[in-house]
């Protein structure tokens, strides 16, 4: 929009100022949103390089026509061609509509003397802001931009390719917020994922966010909570292909085969030339085959003879991954799985000429090997050129193979576990037997060096409770006389539960029922994470000291993390300072309601010290409460009693 005041088409000045202080961002704050203009930006630097990042990362973007200002127009047409929709049109009274625009949808607001009409702006608030909440909720089919509108095959850029290099605010934020994400990714920790994921600043790094939460949960197995996430990112963008391909492979591992059939057929329709689309239908089609006769429990014959009846469903395992190897030859992965069906339809009495297989064999040693020769500790195009070795190679290159590639995994335990899983797959259909059990001995070795695939808790014990009053609490919930009581209550619960070493527990740390519940699972031998809200010298002064007698709790917080074997951690220190104006006991509540459900939503029991009531303030016992009954059944509602 203009800055300041302009003469309007009748040569009355308009003061824009005043337009976008007592409208426009007012209704855009009701409406939900941050608003924000070029002009307020502080710091020196190119204007446009900050615009043009703008323009492309901003939710929405409003534009005010009531001039036929040439900087608006050139901004207005920037975000149409970068974005397909989030644009909204407003102008005060004049003579003729633009061309371009006559017929968009636009809010006339109403102006008394060059300002905001006293009479009307109330009302005028109000309709852009159900505008502006409209506009954003529309579905992301709905192309606003007449760019992409008439332009059916144009796609938007993908914005992270478009970050400026300059050290504007979004790209800081970006880079400190994708740490973050990486930091959790790296260690394993999809609950600090799902709490990043709902604290993006834009849509675009929501779904971003979505999608690696969703990806990080699919490594772990919970398939579950994976497909919550997808859920999520397509409800952002409904035709966003990644989150379409997550979306698939978590229907498929939940063995919800129906539905992953129809999403990936869906994917190789609309990019039929796309090899990650077809390798994505070959891994569904994979997994239904083996969901048929893969058992634990059957010996390596029975599996084999069930394996042999389903060969039709192999088959037409095979079809898509050798698909997507024609689509893209240098795709050695998928390149690899229709080898390693073909051999398996060989080895179980189908029919395969050889002439297939070796061609087949020398595609994927030169996409691996090309590969390698890009980056030489590629772990992926390495396993692929060892479980080349497996299927083709004499028994003596095999191990070597093999040795190289655990040795490009660097530590990555999930790479080793996925190229573990195929080994056991082979070993289960008696495929060249010695050789595979050697090859899967090599990388169950690293794996077992670098402490394996964690073993998940058998239960998860989540506990919230009132703080032990604080001295002079006019109505008292947790007063002294009530904690042997309150102790007795916590102990008889994870009796019943037979806690143990097995299982894992989370909570604060607080005076009251948080120590209480921490020295109980201390006496069990149950392992024990705090988390904190704040640091620990903070947290002890505004959670532990308030209480009465606060200096014996003190003491007790201190004996408990003397003998705790997992350090604290700190809500900041992991995951930032959180958004503007976010509640650190709130967010600190889904964070560990997050870590919880990360382990199987069905291995959580949450424990809640609880009196009923709504509690002091935001982030109590009451909040997370709420948060657990939304997701999970298993809750042990303890009532102080005295």
């Amino acid at each position: 929009m203009p800055f300041g005041t302009k003469p309007g088409a009748d040569g009355q000045p308009i003061d824009f100022n005043r337009i976008y202080a007592e409208l426009i961002r007012p209704a855009l704050q009701d409406a939900g949103f941050e608003a924000f203009r070029a002009d307020e930006e502080q710091r020196a630097g190119d204007i446009r390089a900050d615009m043009f990042q703008e323009l492309l990362v901003a939710d929405l973007v409003l534009a005010d026509l009531t001039l036929d200002n040439p900087n608006v127009w050139y901004e207005l047409g920037v975000r149409h061609a970068l974005r397909e929709r989030g644009v909204l049109l407003v102008q005060g009274p004049r003579e003729s509509q633009p061309f371009d625009i006559y017929t968009d949808r636009k809010l006339r607001y109403h102006l008394k003397d060059g300002a905001p009409d006293p009479a009307t702006l109330a009302a005028d608030r109000e309709r852009l802001a159900e505008l502006a909440r409209a506009t954003h909720a529309a579905p992301s089919q709905r192309k606003v931009s007449p760019v992409y509108a008439l332009l059916e095959h144009l796609r938007e850029p993908q914005w992270k390719e478009l970050l400026l290099a300059g050290r504007n605010e979004f790209a800081q934020a970006y880079e400190a917020w994708a740490r973050r994400m990486e930091v959790a990714r790296q260690k394993n920790r999809p609950g600090d994922l799902m709490v990043l994921a709902e604290e993006t600043p834009t849509q675009a790094l929501r779904l971003e966010a979505r999608c690696m939460a969703a990806q990080a949960l699919l490594k772990l197995r919970q398939y579950a909570m994976a497909l919550e996430q997808c859920e999520a990112a397509l409800a952002i963008a409904p035709q966003d292909q990644r989150a379409r391909e997550l979306n698939t492979l978590a229907l498929s591992r939940l063995g919800r085969m129906a539905e992953a059939r129809e999403a990936v057929r869906d994917l190789t329709e609309e990019f039929p030339t796309d090899a990650k689309a077809w390798a994505l239908a070959g891994r569904v089609e994979k997994e239904d085959w083996v969901s048929r006769w893969h058992s634990p429990q059957a010996s390596a014959a029975q599996q084999r003879e069930a394996a042999a009846a389903s060969l039709a469903v192999l088959e037409q395992a095979i079809v898509p991954y050798h698909q997507a190897f024609m689509a893209d030859p240098s795709a050695h992965g998928a390149g690899i799985n229709s080898l390693t069906l073909h051999q398996l339809l060989k080895h179980l009495g189908g029919e395969v000429a050889d002439a297939v297989l070796q061609n087949l064999a020398g595609g994927v040693a030169w996409a691996a090997l090309a590969a390698q020769k890009l980056k030489p500790r590629d772990y992926w195009a390495r396993a692929s050129f060892a479980e080349l070795a497996l299927l083709m190679n004499p028994e003596t290159s095999v191990l070597k193979e093999f040795r190289h590639a655990v040795a490009a995994a660097d530590g990555d335990r999930f790479a080793l576990d996925s190229t573990a899983q195929q080994l056991q797959l082979l070993r289960s259909l008696e495929f060249r037997p010695e050789l595979t059990a050697a090859a899967l001995g090599l990388v169950q070795a690293e794996l077992q060096r670098l402490g394996g695939m964690a073993q998940p808790p058998r239960h998860v014990l989540l506990f919230s409770g009132h703080m032990a009053d604080a001295p002079g609490r006019s109505e008292p919930r947790l007063p002294p006389q009530a904690l042997p009581q309150a102790q007795a209550d916590i102990e008889a619960t994870l009796d019943a539960l037979q806690a143990g070493p097995q299982d894992l527990a989370l909570t604060q740390g607080a005076s009251g029922g948080d120590l209480l519940f921490v020295e109980a699972c201390q006496r069990r031998g149950v392992p024990m994470q705090l988390l904190l809200p704040q640091e620990e010298p903070q947290f002890i002064q505004s959670s532990v000291l308030r209480a009465e007698d606060g200096e014996a709790w003190r003491a007790r917080f201190l004996a408990q993390r003397k003998l705790l074997g997992l350090p604290p951690r700190v809500l900041a220190d992991e995951l930032g300072a959180g958004p503007a104006g976010s509640n650190i006991y709130e967010r600190c509540n889904l964070w560990l309601l997050y870590t919880a459900l990360a382990h199987g939503q069905e291995r959580v029991h949450f424990i809640a010290l609880w009196d009923g009531s709504g509690g002091d303030g935001p982030g109590g016992t009451a909040h997370m409460y709420n948060e657990v009954n939304e997701r999970t059944g298993q809750v042990h509602w303890l009532k102080p009693r005295w």
